[in-house]
């Protein structure tokens, strides 16, 4: 849940859907309780997010009123509701197995008898008896909700399933009981129970592998939330420790690990070291080395030694937490291509009712003697065939699945809408710090004349007493070295730091520190220098007494996979550019040493929204990739916004993508995953259309003048329960396909 400006914002699961009708049943009658803004229906994930005033309305009032329309809702949100509705589904899973088993059992003597025995004695009867159960108690579901939806002058998929097999058995039994009544006319009483029968069967057959199939595109986010331990083991002040329920874990307590243990909530690490598998987030297969002050995350795993650390983030506020937010977010968004299947199928199901029953009243009033009985044949053939469930899953599943697939590859996606964009994406561009380089300053290079054994010692010793990103990066270089004294320690502002040890006076910092204390600077150290300058690296000149005896190149070095990233990008056919704030020179080094022929220097933040918004005038789809606050403009100007997940929380924010181990390898990822998905939306649509345009004219008896062909009432049961089927599984492809 959130709130803001008063406004509360809840995703709550929802259940009784069958089709896009009832999707766009759900939304309308929610939107029209006073108080509510907004409700979007996610079918393949059988949720709805609701905007709405809780002054004014609240959860339990809005369930109310689904649930005298047939449906319902799951009005808990608090801890635990996620598995206690997953327990409702699972029952309602099982429900619906069972019953589509014992329709099956009842409709298959149902078919022989009506296929190859109707000739003998008391047939009708026996099928009749047969039938009712299917009918009347294991598919009683779609006459109860059509009834309660005709009620609220709602229709859907149960409309189409309760008139087509209703005016089926109703004949059938009519016939059955008053055989007479057509044989005083010459007549046969024909009967249609099998149709009945086996269309309730293989719609409930449908219903269930589509369940199943459903419930495997949302495999990712259960995995995610699976992630999550139930119980912690929290250290007390005597130094024992308590197995407590992690709802209880609060910011400041401290958190015991053990080897193999998944670590529970976010937080930093106060003793201890061990290797940390972070897969789950990052998407790397090597674990992390962790040491006290290093950040650990919930759901991640511990793997060697013990560690203890102390709670930063608890319940929601976790990365996994916010993670399995936007990926549930993301699904449940809707992407533009499906507004075109949203609009067809707010009248879809009217249109078809209206298409039966004038295919009824042209067979009556020109088939002929046997224009009755083949008008109800076409008219519960045309309600059965036209299901608009095909339609209403071609977005949401393919959505689900590709989003799910690009949280399992380290890719998040805040919304269909990004997902959708990132297809259409022509240029690039890449912030320098942090996206296509590590982000913090690190040696690079040395150069001694001599003395490395004997001053490297102090020179890893006086940086660390420097406060300087770059003296940081020394030390850290030098981090196994044992330290020295230094004494009469003093940081120069500008230039560098200066002490001694042993009474020997030591410079470290720029040239001009050197030159103002009259240092002697070697011939050689200067051209290695002038090499370093070059490639736009920052130079510490360190000298011993009144000699210069190393120069040390720091650099924000570029990333293993950045060179790789930009060279796939480039075969995609993608313009890539390059932009910092940086200098000239280090930005053109890197551009060279990343393969970007085209970069610009000197960018301040507004500098690069402008630069977008220049590219996007001439045309270009742009997508910017970055992690700082400084690139929050120019990731909310581009058409795709690419957070690298180790940046800014604002960045990340703003941007509709984030990739959570900051690999710019995974930028084409997200572009071929955007195509992939797109393209099986697209499939799945154009199936669904054209099954529906060709399937309804044919149950309709178009073919009958020509050959004499009608289509059987099962046959389009069977059809209608496969393309459902068909859509669903094409979605789970993505899950195969190369990212």
């Amino acid at each position: 849940m959130d709130k803001k400006q008063g406004i509360v914002i809840k995703t709550l699961p929802v259940l009784h859907m069958s089709c896009a009708s009832c999707a766009g049943n759900v939304e309308r009658i929610l939107k029209s309780q006073e108080g509510v803004f907004d409700a979007s229906v996610n079918l393949a994930a059988a949720t709805v997010k609701l905007e709405f005033d809780d002054n004014m309305t609240d959860a339990a009032i809005l369930r109310d009123k689904l649930q005298a329309a047939g449906y319902d809702m799951v009005t808990e949100d608090g801890p635990g509701s996620g598995q206690k509705v997953e327990e409702m589904r699972a029952a309602e899973y099982r429900k619906l197995k069972r019953n589509t088993i014992l329709a099956m059992f009842f409709s298959i003597p149902v078919v022989i008898i009506g296929m190859f025995f109707m000739n003998m004695p008391h047939a009708s009867l026996i099928m009749l008896i047969l039938t009712t159960p299917v009918v009347v108690w294991l598919g009683n579901r779609f006459y109860i909700n059509a009834w309660k939806q005709a009620l609220n002058r709602h229709v859907s998929m149960d409309t189409l399933v309760a008139l087509s097999t209703g005016v089926a058995y109703i004949f059938s039994l009519f016939n059955t009981l008053f055989p007479h009544v057509w044989h005083a006319r010459g007549l046969h009483a024909h009967v249609y129970f099998e149709a009945a029968a086996v269309i309730i069967a293989f719609i409930m057959l449908g219903k269930l592998l589509e369940e199943k199939a459903k419930g495997n595109t949302s495999s990712a986010l259960r995995k995610l939330m699976g992630l999550r331990p139930k119980h912690v083991l929290m250290a007390g002040t005597d130094g024992n420790t308590t197995e407590v329920p992690v709802e209880q874990v609060k910011p400041g307590d401290m958190i015991v690990v053990r080897p193999g243990e998944k670590i529970a909530v976010d937080g930093v690490i106060v003793s201890g070291s061990s290797w940390v598998d972070e897969s789950m987030m990052t998407g790397e297969p090597i674990p992390a080395e962790k040491r006290a002050g290093d950040k650990v995350f919930a759901g991640t795993i511990n793997q060697k030694g013990t560690l203890t650390f102390r709670a930063e983030k608890v319940g929601a506020a976790t990365m996994l937490s916010q993670i399995i937010r936007m990926v549930q977010e993301a699904q449940g968004s809707r992407a533009p291509v499906q507004k075109l299947a949203d609009r067809i199928a707010s009248f879809f199901v009217p249109a078809v009712m209206g298409i039966a029953l004038t295919s009824f009243l042209i067979w009556v009033l020109a088939g002929g003697e046997n224009g009755l009985s083949q008008g109800l044949l076409a008219l519960i053939t045309v309600l059965i065939i036209a299901c608009p469930c095909a339609l209403g899953l071609a977005t949401p599943t393919a959505v689900m699945v590709g989003i799910g697939k690009g949280a399992e590859n380290g890719i998040l996606v805040r919304d269909a809408v990004s997902l959708e964009m990132m297809k259409k994406i022509d240029v690039v561009v890449l912030d320098k710090t942090g996206t296509i380089t590590e982000g913090r300053p690190v040696v690079t290079d040395m150069r001694w004349l001599d003395g490395y054994d004997k001053y490297s010692r102090v020179l890893a010793s006086i940086e660390r007493l420097s406060e300087h990103p770059v003296a940081e990066a020394v030390a850290a270089h030098f981090g196994g070295h044992p330290t020295i004294e230094i004494s009469r320690f003093e940081s120069i502002t500008g230039m560098g730091v200066r002490g001694y040890s042993d009474g020997l006076l030591f410079l470290a910092g720029n040239k001009k520190l050197i030159e103002e204390n009259g240092i002697v600077t070697d011939g050689s150290l200067a051209e290695a220098a002038e090499v370093f300058y070059r490639d736009g690296k920052t130079v510490i000149w360190f000298a011993a007494g009144q000699k210069s005896v190393a120069v040390i190149a720091v650099a924000d070095k570029i990333r293993a996979t950045s060179r790789g990233a930009v060279a796939e990008l480039r075969e995609m056919g993608i313009e890539i550019y390059l932009i910092t704030g940086d200098n000239e020179k280090t930005a053109g080094a890197i551009a060279r040493e990343a393969g970007i022929e085209k970069y610009r220097a000197n960018m301040l933040p507004g500098d690069k929204a402008e630069f977008i918004k220049k590219l996007q005038e001439e045309g270009k789809k742009v997508a910017m990739a970055g992690d700082g606050i400084n690139d929050s403009a120019a990731l909310a100007q581009a058409d795709a916004g690419i957070a690298m997940g180790r940046g800014s929380d604002i960045a990340i924010d703003v941007a509709g993508l984030t990739i959570v181990s900051s690999d710019p390898g995974k930028i084409a990822g997200a572009i071929r995953l955007s195509r992939q998905t797109v393209r099986t939306i697209r499939q799945n649509l154009f199936w669904a259309f054209f099954y529906n345009l060709i399937g309804i004219p044919v149950a309709a008896g178009i073919l009958y003048p020509l050959n004499g062909f009608l289509l059987n009432p099962m046959i389009a049961g069977a059809a209608m329960a496969l393309s459902s089927v068909s859509v669903v599984t094409n979605s789970l492809r993505l899950k195969w396909k190369r990212n």
